[in-house]
């Protein structure tokens, strides 16, 4: 019932949406544009509609200038929509689902919709916008809506940093082996999620906690911290599975949270702070923080080549040190340099258009160039910054693209905590020196197994050659001859012009159950020599089926025997000299000897 009403509620709002499919801005003519400012007053963003007001319109007066400049004949104008929802006690972005579809729906209702909007900065109002197919005509300008879900979105563009950007950040850095102070890879991680945090905070954590990026495919391991104990705990466990630790918020959020607690030296924590110029202002760090890198962007006048104390702010800079505030009159910037590419080129000024204008582009900012990709959303120069222990200063470690997604550095040799001017393995007890020390014991091993593999193999080459110099005859009474004048079964060749008696008269026994020939061993005495005795044993090793079988020698009265396996069908040199025939009186014609003879070779 529950689920029926509100559908029935909501359905006008879809409705009515459908209808701004269909009609489009009208708003958006005749050298008149308008673009519209959703101001959605949340906690979140501590700044007063008043303050983005006098942005926004600081920003039009610059548009303007710029067309009187050119002689352009065009009118550019804002108008601003307040909301305040009263049905949620907490006024934050968590409460404002549906409260960015319902402005929208408001400004449309009153035929105030312009060219573009610049729309909430909330990621859960921004995604019920663009997601529902309601607005796709119209571009959407959003600073903020940092959250996975907005990413790809056609008619959308993002002027912070929005969580992707930061992802590949991280991907990245997890990859480098190869830096002058970071020559492991890191595959593991814990993500520390802040209760009270804010809105970028918030969707920044749960990128990373998510599991369908490439920097969470990569990881072997990750487990998210949800509390200061746990964290408090974790800095101290020796037996904790990452030295790496990731968390959003200040460098006040990590004196509260860690206390006075002293943290291990190969602890890493890393603080995504981007939007806050302190490091760069003060530049004084704290005891607590030389365990902290700092993802930060750098200020807008800021030069890579600049030590960070020397930066000085200049009064543009203060009117627009909040990114928030910065990134609302960019938006209008951004609007305004695609009309003048417009007029320029004399093309028609539509949504489709702006939409398509509004990536893949780089304008004059407020306080500097901006670029965006293909995507609308914004590209930076991220900053990791460290505590100098010589200086108690933040420096710069690194700076990465993330346009280019290149990592390139600010110094060789940083005098941070971490031992050898580099930072730790990930992987606690897996640093270089555990590493030589597993290679040498491993190594020992190896030596050590060889060694006694060399000497199980030395020995049993002693005896088998003490038992091949070995040779004892076969028991007599194992042998029981057997009194027979039979004949090899294949009938002899019958010579009509030689005709007698060449049936030869074989020793014949029987051995194992086995009829055996006993061949007399002329000239030997029994005594073998050493040789002989090698010789002999080697015969006794052969056991193939295409040669006779070789079972010993035996002593019988004074005579020496040797017992070898008996062929009923004679010897193969009869057989080849035609000496024997089949029992139908042929013989073995000259291929099938060849034949014979091939097999017996192979």
């Amino acid at each position: 019932v529950l689920v029926l009403v509100l559908v029935l509620g909501i359905w006008p709002l879809f409705s009515s949406l459908q209808l701004l499919k269909q009609a489009g801005p009208n708003r958006c003519n005749n050298n008149s544009y308008v673009i519209n400012v959703m101001l959605m007053n949340y906690s979140d963003f501590p700044l007063s509609t008043d303050s983005l007001e006098l942005a926004v319109n600081q920003a039009l007066e610059r548009v303007r200038k710029e067309f009187q400049m050119t002689g352009e004949n065009v009118t550019v104008n804002a108008t601003f929509h307040a909301v305040t929802s009263s049905l949620y006690v907490s006024q934050a972005c968590r409460t404002s689902t549906c409260e960015g579809v319902e402005l929208i729906k408001t400004i449309y209702d009153s035929g105030g919709l312009g060219c573009a909007v610049i729309g909430p900065a909330c990621t859960y109002a921004t995604y019920q916008m663009i997601s529902l197919e309601t607005v796709l005509s119209l571009p959407l300008i959003s600073v903020g809506s940092f959250g996975l879900s907005c990413d790809y979105k056609a008619n959308l563009t993002r002027l912070l940093t929005p969580a992707r950007k930061l992802n590949q950040f991280f991907e990245h850095f997890w990859g480098h082996s190869e830096l002058p102070f970071k020559t492991t890879t890191w595959e593991t991680v814990y993500i520390y999620k802040r209760t009270e945090t804010s809105e970028a905070c918030l969707w920044y954590m749960n990128a990373l906690d998510a599991g369908v990026t490439k920097f969470s495919e990569n990881l072997k391991f990750k487990d998210i911290l949800r509390t200061p104990e746990l964290l408090k705990r974790t800095v101290k466990n020796p037996n904790r599975k990452s030295n790496v630790i990731i968390m959003c918020g200040s460098p006040e959020d990590v004196s509260a949270d860690l206390g006075t607690e002293k943290v291990d030296n190969d602890i890493v924590i890393i603080l995504i702070d981007l939007f806050n110029n302190v490091y760069f202002r003060k530049n004084i760090s704290a005891g607590y923080m030389h365990n902290v890198l700092v993802l930060t962007l750098p200020p807008a006048n800021y030069s890579y080549n600049t030590v960070i104390r020397d930066y000085i702010e200049r009064e543009d800079d203060i009117l627009m040190e909040d990114d928030f505030l910065a990134g609302y009159f960019n938006a209008v910037l951004l609007f305004g340099h695609s009309l003048k590419k417009f007029f320029v080129s004399q093309s028609p000024v539509s949504s489709l258009n702006l939409m398509h204008e509004f990536r893949n582009t780089t304008f004059e900012g407020v306080v500097g160039p901006v670029t965006l990709d293909e995507f609308g959303d914004i590209d930076t120069n991220l900053t990791v910054l460290y505590t100098s222990q010589a200086t108690n200063y933040f420096k710069p470690l690194l700076y990465f693209n993330t346009q280019s997604n290149v990592t390139w550095t600010a110094t060789n040799s940083p005098d941070f905590i971490w031992k050898n001017h580099k930072l730790p393995s990930d992987t606690p007890g897996s640093g270089p020196h555990v590493l030589t020390i597993a290679v040498f014991t491993l190594t020992g091993i190896v030596i050590l197994v060889l060694i006694i593999s060399l000497l199980i193999l030395r020995k049993y080459r002693r005896d088998n050659e003490r038992r091949w110099k070995k040779w004892s005859h076969i028991p007599t009474e194992e042998i029981l001859p057997l009194e027979t004048s039979e004949t090899s079964h294949v009938s002899l060749k019958i010579d009509e012009d030689k005709r007698r008696d060449t049936t030869q008269r074989l020793r014949q026994a029987k051995y194992d159950k086995k009829v055996v020939i006993l061949k007399d061993l002329k000239n030997s005495d029994g005594n073998f020599t050493e040789k002989q005795k090698i010789e002999l044993n080697k015969l006794l090793q052969i056991d193939y089926y295409n040669l006779t079988k070789f079972y010993g020698t035996v002593k019988i009265d004074t005579m020496i025997f040797g017992v070898i396996e008996y062929c009923e069908r004679g010897s193969l040199r009869d057989v080849l000299n035609d000496k024997i025939s089949y029992p139908d009186g042929t013989f073995m014609d000259w291929e099938f000897k060849i034949s014979v003879l091939y097999d017996i070779a192979k």
